[in-house]
């Protein structure tokens, strides 16, 4: 309890109206002392429409003094500081609830997650039950989409069949009269001139009134809107509307950090989408599956599979050093060249890479790549394949599952010279070959021995049901090797399986 003197004399209702324009501090530098203020009593904010306001009011209240009868009745002496501290204790609690929400808020580092959360803390202060919000950035790049809070999609798509200018979030959206800020619609059924299907919608989800902020600072531009929705004819106090107008450009300033983020995280995908195989080849006596796993930043990790002549068919994948659009540029040009040396000379793997080493150590000396390339004849189920630095393929059958053993050898761009010695094998019938990289085996935090091992009883481990199918092969060992969404989730390493099954 805050011990303010009874001398101390506050203009409690100067100090109201200036607390919004310069804070709580420096109102009560500005205008105290002044004289002896108007008697009045603790604020109680009002119950509206029915339902109580879920930002719990002050606890320090003062009980409105008894009515006095006659002319010698006389104020409490000490009611002004008790109403100050009244006031101040309200302060601290709306402050409290503020940082609060906007600590949960900040804690979120995906743009859907914060929506969410914008959209629960918004319920919150303005005491309703449901609500939506529409993400429509001004500059048109993206992305748009539309969340709800107690709405499901049926109901989200009910909503989106209404007139847009008869919405509030529409009219906030597209600048229309009325649309420039805050829109309260505290009961829907008594407007006059309300659109028919907006009727029609409403009863139908149990809603009577709104509340709509739009989701705009000067720094960010317009973002979106927000709207929460009442279960019968009810408006957010001033106190309320205030609070949750704190709120809301708070978050709007950091959804637009998140939608930075998500804009680059979507723009490097697609860069190393666009650099990757858009399909695989279809070849007799050959069934293919690739999976690729990329990070916010984007890595250089990459896999190919092309056919050659004579019925051949080249497998390749590999990883370039660095992260970011730079070693997806590079991973784009190694790719491409890999190609070019394989239909030349495609049936000698360590020519291949012997090309690819002299072209990467000319032309991007500050960058070395680790790869791995097979020539494989499906109608023999023959497979000849060189690596440099790179992991040793798993071959995964009914009978056996085991790494095949290649020569230890370095990266390309390590030596003066890269040369090492190529390996054949002759898979069985039904047999699947796989290919993969490093971030495979870095994503599990395991050291790289207990790493290996997980693989080979992932791979060990395919249900023999399974192993006819190549995509339901990757996708086991995959899971298996990083459960509970290890394989989705953010990460600095890129992921990449390729996997060949011979019929």
């Amino acid at each position: 309890m805050l011990d303010i003197p009874s001398r101390v004399r506050v203009h409690v209702e100067t100090l109201l109206a200036a607390q919004n324009d310069m804070g709580v501090c420096d109102a009560f530098e500005q205008y105290a002392p002044v004289g002896k203020p108007d008697a009045m009593n603790a604020p109680h904010p009002p119950k509206v429409a029915g339902i109580d306001s879920t930002v719990p009011s002050p606890t320090h209240t003062v009980a409105p003094a008894p009515a006095a009868s006659g002319a010698s009745a006389v104020p409490p002496p000490h009611a002004p500081g008790a109403l100050l501290q009244d006031r101040l204790a309200g302060w601290v609690s709306d402050l409290t609830t503020l940082h609060e929400l906007t600590e949960r808020l900040a804690r979120t580092d995906a743009l859907g997650e914060a929506l969410q959360e914008l959209l629960h803390a918004g319920a919150a202060l303005v005491g309703a039950r449901r609500g939506l919000v529409v993400l429509e950035p001004a500059d048109g790049l993206g992305p748009d989409t539309t969340i709800g809070l107690g709405l499901a999609r049926a109901d989200l798509g009910h909503i989106e069949t209404v007139p847009r200018s008869s919405l509030s979030y529409g009219r906030i959206l597209d600048g229309l009269p009325g649309g420039d800020g805050e829109i309260a619609e505290p009961d829907l059924f008594a407007e006059e001139g309300l659109d028919p299907r907006h009727r029609e919608v409403a009863a139908r989800l149990g809603y009577a009134a709104s509340y709509a902020l739009p989701l705009s600072t000067e720094a960010a531009g317009r973002l979106g809107a927000a709207v929460w929705l009442y279960d019968e004819p009810a408006e957010p106090t001033e106190r309320q509307r205030h609070l949750v107008g704190l709120y809301t450009r708070y978050a709007t300033e950091y959804l637009a950090r998140l939608l930075e983020v998500e804009r680059t995280r979507a723009c490097m995908k697609t860069m190393a989408e666009e650099l990757l195989p858009s399909r695989l080849p279809r070849m007799a006596g050959v069934q293919l599956a690739a999976r690729h796993r990329t990070g916010p930043r984007g890595g250089g990790d990459w896999y190919d599979a092309l056919p050659l002549p004579d019925a051949a068919l080249g497998l390749a994948v590999g990883s370039v050093t660095g992260s970011g659009p730079s070693a997806i540029a590079a991973m784009g040009r190694l790719r491409a060249s890999l190609r070019a040396y394989a239909v030349m000379e495609g049936e000698d793997p360590v020519a291949v890479l012997s090309d690819l080493e002299l072209l990467l150590r000319l032309t991007e000396p500050a960058r070395s790549a680790t790869a791995l390339f097979a020539y494989c004849e499906p109608s023999l189920r023959k497979i000849t394949l060189a690596g440099a630095g790179h992991t040793p393929p798993l071959l995964i059958g009914d009978r056996r599952t085991e790494f095949v053993e290649t020569s230890v050898s370095a990266p390309l761009g390590m030596l003066a010279c890269w040369e090492a010695p190529s390996v054949e094998l002759t898979a069985e019938a039904g047999e699947t070959v796989l290919l993969y990289t490093d971030g495979l085996l870095h994503r599990t935090g395991d050291p790289t021995d207990r790493a290996f091992a997980r693989l080979h009883a992932a791979a060990a481990s395919v249900p023999r049901a399974l192993r006819h199918d190549p995509d339901a092969v990757v996708d086991h060992v995959l899971r298996t090797v990083l459960p509970g969404g290890l394989d989705v989730a953010d990460s600095e390493e890129d992921v990449v399986l390729l996997a060949a099954r011979f019929e």
